[in-house]
């Protein structure tokens, strides 16, 4: 008696309309009316950004939601997810977009210059709190561009303009600081191992930094951006002088330059989203049991081709003679590009839907349809 195909459904998210999960779940429904008798396991991955904590908790870790200050400190309510593995070794998984997410947040210059970081610090103080030992950052979707200075004021750092004052929190106030208290830091902070998904190479400050490239989608008009650069230089500048480390290295700039203060502060080490994800949910071992593998994500394009998860994905698979197949919303790169990545065969929304807001509107239905199609043809 043949073994079924097993299949390994493994989308990101389609931005704007559906979750990893709900993607997920649509492409099962379209690949098992035509493999009826197939294996289908739903598998969401992302890349280290907005996404990272709905893979861990489809990946069996515990989802855990706190109320902390938002980006301009109106309170939300943030989810994260923490799990213990053999061991002593307990892992929790915390997004920037969770507590201060663009999402909570009106991109105005004078908000760009007020957002902050101080609820990412609440939800790395009850990670602590239930006693992690291993705390991974997923950046991505974030409202700030403070260096990471407000979420090390949640955990006790006080940083004093020239008259001793504990200056405002956002990144417009982060050039008036002279001094760093770090009296009160949370001493757990250094026993803990900080993993960074990181997939931006850009600095924290300068032409390619935080404030220039990334701050005015956040709101900033020219003059905020220059503000928030500044800061973002005074900051790195005394980060420097208070632990002797360099954070203006590459990568840093992610999530309006999060990752500086705790290359300062802490052992973190900045890592590869996708890998770093896919080594917490166990993807690899599911991979090793896959006949097919069906990734896909909202759009398809150039920048999907430098490393973003579904690439990975069939980078992966084709390294293990696994073909792959990819449903996106839109694809806006050639089949040959594809095929140099391991996909033998891609449908995209656009081709069943009537149009782009039909795709947006009704994508489950879509994807279903789609996946059903292009496996017949395949």
């Amino acid at each position: 008696m043949m073994e079924p195909m097993r299949i390994l459904i493994a989308p990101d998210k389609f931005k704007g309309s559906l979750t990893a999960a709900e993607a997920a779940a649509a492409i099962a429904e379209g690949a098992l009316r035509v493999y009826p008798d197939a294996v289908a396991t739903q598998f969401p991955i992302a890349d280290g950004g907005e996404g990272t904590l709905e893979a861990a908790v489809a990946a069996g870790y515990e989802e855990r939601i706190n109320a902390v200050v938002g980006p301009i400190l109106a309170p939300v309510g943030a989810a994260w997810a923490i799990r213990k593995a053999d061991g002593a070794k307990v892992t929790a998984v915390i997004e920037t977009a969770q507590a201060s997410g663009l999402a909570d947040m009106e991109p105005t210059p004078g908000n760009a210059l007020r957002a902050h970081s101080y609820g990412c610090g609440q939800l790395i103080a009850a990670a602590l709190d239930a006693g992690a030992t291993e705390i991974v950052l997923g950046l991505g979707g974030s409202a700030m561009t403070d260096g990471g200075s407000g979420a090390l004021r949640a955990l006790g750092l006080k940083p004093l303009d020239a008259a001793g004052n504990v200056v405002p929190l956002g990144g417009g106030s982060l050039a008036d600081i002279v001094v760093l208290d770090a009296s009160a830091l949370d001493p757990r902070l250094a026993a803990a191992t900080f993993r960074i998904a990181v997939d931006v190479r850009n600095p924290l400050y300068g032409p390619l930094g935080a404030a220039h490239v990334f701050s005015p989608q956040k709101g900033a008009d020219p003059e905020s951006v220059e503000l928030l650069d500044a800061g973002l230089r005074n900051w790195a500048s005394l980060l420097g002088e208070a632990t002797g480390r360099d954070v203006n290295v590459e990568g840093a700039g992610a999530a309006g330059g999060f990752p500086a203060s705790f290359l300062a502060f802490t052992d973190a080490a900045l890592e590869g989203g996708f890998a770093l994800v896919a080594g917490l949910t166990g993807l690899a071992d599911q991979l090793s049991a896959a006949d097919l593998v069906i990734t896909g994500e909202g759009s398809m394009d150039g920048q999907s081709l430098t490393g973003k998860a579904p690439i990975a994905l069939a980078d992966a698979a084709r390294e293990r003679g696994i073909p792959v197949i990819v449903v996106a919303g839109r694809i806006l790169v050639t089949p040959e590009d594809l095929a140099g990545h391991g996909v033998v065969a891609a449908a995209q929304l656009l081709d069943v839907a009537t149009g782009p807001e039909d795709a947006v509107a009704n994508a489950a239905k879509y994807l279903a349809w789609a996946t059903s199609q292009v496996l017949e043809g395949a």
